[in-house]
């Protein structure tokens, strides 16, 4: 079967992304401020009901902020992260900043050996452009499966998904039993938007990605997403070939 797709032009991005840097106004840091202090209180509230609680971070903006938070309020959860292999050098370069910026080693899981080689044996390193079926699969020996490993033994896990982020994620409730793991879910940044996620880092100099700056707003593996065009989808640079109703890796099955 021949699968042909065009990446968009790259050349002489623009150099400010001016979604990643919103007027910070009084309004909008007051709304900052409240759900803020919602999120802290909820989080909060989390530890006493589920400890060992535990929040994945994919580094992309919405999770450096709930790690800022998180860490700066030395609440009791476990942070760690996914290395799928295929990151793009940004994601490991703010790894590194991360850790010196908040002086700490954040725990990184990665796919195991055997099922990843077979994979790319049978169907090839970049497998995951011929089909749908393909790239679940590859999605599910590089994040589900080490996913699955690093919650073992926590009663709760937390995520930075926001509902506005895609169309596969309206409706996202702010907890929700996630019967794959046998926990509770928590996804304190359902309700934020965009602007409040960047006057957050803004406003407390959170370290980022700067793909984020050159029309990135979500970032995975490099391979799997490109910059956005004006007027697309947040979401649109995610398997970017695919249908937007397919465009989820497997870590947030809903329903």
């Amino acid at each position: 079967m021949n699968h042909s797709f065009t990446l968009l032009p790259q050349e002489n991005p623009p150099q400010k992304n001016p979604s990643a840097h919103p007027p910070l106004t009084p309004e909008l840091l007051q709304t900052l401020a409240d759900k803020v202090a919602a999120v802290e209180e909820e989080l909060r509230r989390i530890v006493d009901a589920y400890t060992p609680v535990a929040f994945a971070s994919s580094m992309g903006a919405e999770d450096m902020a709930l790690m800022d938070l998180i860490l700066k309020r030395a609440l009791p959860i476990r942070i760690f992260t996914l290395d799928t292999g295929r990151l793009p050098p940004e994601t490991y370069d703010l790894l590194a900043a991360a850790e010196r910026h908040y002086d700490t080693r954040f725990e990184v899981f990665y796919p195991e050996r055997a099922p990843l080689e077979n994979f790319v044996r049978a169907y090839g390193i970049n497998a995951f452009y011929a089909s749908v079926e393909a790239r679940r699969q590859c999605c599910h020996i590089r994040k589900v499966e080490p996913l699955r490993r690093a919650l073992i033994g926590c009663k709760a896990w937390i995520t930075g998904m926001r509902a506005r982020q895609s169309s596969t994620r309206k409706g996202l409730a702010r907890q929700e039993f996630d019967a794959d793991h046998s926990l509770e879910k928590f996804n304190p940044l359902a309700d934020w938007r965009e602007r409040e996620v960047w006057a957050y880092i803004r406003s407390r100099n959170v370290p980022y990605n700067p793909l984020h700056d050159r029309f990135y707003p979500s970032i995975g593996c490099a391979p799997c997403t490109r910059a956005l065009a004006v007027g697309e989808d947040v979401r649109a640079g995610r398997w970017w070939w695919e249908a937007a109703e397919t465009k989820e890796c497997g870590l947030h099955v809903r329903g």
